[in-house]
């Protein structure tokens, strides 16, 4: 069985398109069907049922489909252990979300560095969807991003960072510690927003109350959140990482809100399928190493 053939399978349901398939395997659409249909004489039956546009499996094609994608992972894991044995590149090239290049990135250098002291290091930062179309371009190695799932790369739970309410050290709740949500209806609000899953839950649990908080401050960059806080303009929900080192000078102070309890920003490593196995599994020892304020899932 032609693996390319079971790899167009594969890529064709997850895009639900032949030629959302074809660009990403970076082949002409007919060469796509070409494809599919040598895989279909080799199973004898078919895979997809077309109609017009659009793209179903059969219910042959449903069962195929597990294999299919297992047989692809153990190719691609095989192929990487071949061509990458005892080779180390000159040059790792990351890719990070702004808040993983401002909090985590500076250690995790430092932490490959000493255990690869022959390699440079190429950090860019950027979005959650840029970072992913530059790994697919191979314009980066490895990513810490927020979470993607696609048959193309590899994803691996890094860390997860708890969301709580910071206010600075004078304000009325920093004495108490701990808050209800309702509490906060008067406030000055500061949002961080960075359109995430993890920050909609927040929106969530404003829109269940009667009185939502007063937002004054909606803003994207946690730095500015941040400094905005500790100038007094408001309060903020913010992620524990961005702000340990004002934390234990004194300057903010966490208030615990039941409402909110167990949201949290989640960071994942990514490459692709196959690729960069020593450096994944360098940085993951680091990641079951790390301690709180983010809680690890790995």
């Amino acid at each position: 069985m032609n693996i390319e053939n079971i790899e167009a399978f594969v890529y064709i349901n997850h895009y639900g398109s032949f030629n959302k398939a074809a660009d990403v395997l970076y082949i002409s659409q007919p060469t796509v069907t070409a494809r599919i249909q040598s895989l279909e004489r080799e199973l004898d039956c078919r895979v997809f049922d077309r109609l017009g546009k659009q793209i179903n499996l059969t219910d042959k094609g449903r069962q195929f489909l597990p294999y299919a994608q297992q047989i692809l992972q153990v190719y691609q894991n095989g192929k990487h252990q071949i061509q990458s044995k005892g080779q180390i590149p000159n040059e790792l090239r990351i890719g990070s979300t702004v808040s993983v290049s401002n909090y985590l990135m500076p250690q995790l250098l430092q932490h490959l560095k000493r255990k690869y002291p022959h390699i440079h290091f190429k950090l860019t930062t950027s979005s959650t969807d840029s970072l992913i179309e530059k790994l697919k371009a191979k314009e980066i190695d490895l990513a810490f991003i927020r979470k993607v799932v696609n048959p193309a790369i590899q994803s691996f739970p890094f860390c997860e960072d708890p969301i709580s309410l910071y206010v600075y050290k004078n304000h009325p709740l920093a004495r108490k510690g701990l808050a209800s949500i309702q509490e906060i209806r008067e406030e000055t609000l500061v949002f961080f927003e960075c359109g995430s899953l993890d920050w909609m839950r927040l929106h969530r649990v404003f829109e269940s109350m009667e009185q939502p908080p007063d937002i004054v401050y909606q803003v994207d960059n946690l730095e500015t959140a941040k400094k905005l806080v500790l100038g007094q303009a408001g309060i903020c929900f913010l992620p524990a990482l961005s702000v340990q080192e004002e934390v234990e000078a004194g300057t903010l102070i966490r208030v615990d809100i039941a409402e909110t309890e167990g949201i949290s920003l989640r960071t994942s490593l990514i490459s692709l399928n196959g690729e960069n196995a020593e450096f994944i599994e360098s940085l993951l020892e680091l990641a079951v190493g790390r301690s709180k304020p983010d809680r690890l899932l790995v």
